[in-house]
């Protein structure tokens, strides 16, 4: 790949991941509930869905699945399953209120781990990643591309996803101290929680 084709990948990307989806909303509330390291270690957990779907693009594994209803339909169904049960945990914390209760107990939002997993299975259960590359990537690599091409492309895709959600995951974590007041964190539940449900019906009601 040329370094012109390399920047152009990493514009493409980044303006992609900085469209409002169910990447920005989970990294988001994770650094608001649970700070800077939640919040980039959901970062990390959606470069790593972006480096494995653009591979898995690059070698021609997505175009089966875009070319299979089935697979496709499977990956989506789950895919809005678990966006919408994420929504409906955080919808079922705004109705708790339990807020000023756990902040005495020490209790916080997702751990970084459970935010990395977070991060990751919401990037590679959306089956829109995976046909955004499949239409994306064929205009940077060769016809047969080598082990270097296909790193590079997974390289690039992963780094500015990661650069760009980590950025929103710093800015977020520099007004924690008002978003970690109770009934803010109740509003943030409430959006985000609602945000995540109706992210998952749309991905379950998009055609194949």
């Amino acid at each position: 790949m040329s370094t012109a084709q390399m920047v152009a990948l990493g514009g493409v990307t980044l303006v992609a991941a900085m469209s409002p989806g169910p990447d920005f909303v989970i990294v988001t509330r994770s650094a608001a509930l649970s700070g800077r390291r939640a919040g980039m270690a959901c970062a990390a957990g959606i470069a790593a869905g972006v480096f494995v779907w653009s591979v898995v693009s690059a070698v021609g594994v997505a175009g089966l699945l875009a070319a299979s209803a089935v697979a496709f339909t499977v990956v989506k169904l789950v895919g809005a399953g678990y966006l919408m049960l994420l929504g409906v945990r955080a919808l079922l914390a705004a109705r708790r209120g339990e807020y000023e209760v756990e902040a005495e107990a020490g209790a916080s939002g997702p751990s970084a781990w459970a935010a990395f997993r977070q991060g990751l299975l919401t990037n590679l259960l959306n089956p829109k990643v995976a046909v955004f590359f499949l239409a994306l990537l064929p205009q940077f690599v060769p016809e047969a591309p080598s082990a270097l091409d296909t790193l590079t492309l997974g390289v690039i895709s992963a780094v500015v996803g990661l650069v760009w959600f980590t950025v929103l995951a710093n800015v977020v974590n520099a007004v924690r101290g008002v978003l970690a007041r109770p009934a803010v964190r109740r509003a943030i539940d409430t959006a985000m929680g609602a945000m995540l449900v109706a992210f998952g019906i749309r991905v379950a009601a998009q055609a194949s």
